[in-house]
């Protein structure tokens, strides 16, 4: 069953004042928001992939590897987006996410959602609190998220701690 859950590389972004990158769908809905993620492909490493992944939907390269969860946590996607899958050709079920936090020093003028111009994802982003993650994710998300911004958020407050 291992092959159902797409493998996945997610990334937490936070910046010197201990907030977090939450970044909005183009999709309208009011549960849109999300963290940057992306596929892993073959003979790619789960962190190469969030470099990459990092890199294509938000344009952020110079980031810093501060932590990284533990295990692979998986979601099961919701009965409309696997109907949505399957008429693109996908049988995923859900996601094996590999969850990494970097740190961002940089202006949010480096940010930049057309990089690649053919697959938006995001069309705006925000600098929050982590524990307010959790509130703007689609339900079928919302436990992983639960889980990763638990184990991250003492590494973010230390980044907040560090630049006062």
């Amino acid at each position: 069953m291992t092959e159902l859950y797409r493998k996945n590389a997610a990334i937490i972004v936070c910046n010197t004042q201990g907030k977090v990158l939450s970044c909005q769908r183009v999709e309208n809905s009011d549960f849109n928001w999300q963290f940057p993620q992306g596929g892993i492909e073959p003979n790619e490493e789960p962190l190469q992939a969030a470099l990459r992944e990092l890199r294509e939907e938000t344009g952020l390269t110079q980031v810093k590897l501060i932590a990284e969860y533990p295990q692979p946590l998986r979601y099961k996607f919701s009965d409309e987006v696997i109907e949505k899958f399957k008429k693109l050709g996908r049988k995923n079920i859900g996601q094996e996410q590999y969850w990494f936090l970097f740190l961002f020093s940089g202006n949010d003028n480096e940010i930049d959602f057309k990089t690649n111009p053919e697959e938006i994802e995001f069309k705006a982003f925000d600098w929050i609190d982590i524990t307010e993650a959790t509130a703007r994710v689609v339900d079928f998300k919302r436990e992983v998220y639960q889980k990763v911004c638990a184990y991250f958020k003492p590494f973010v407050e230390q980044q907040k701690k560090q630049s006062s």
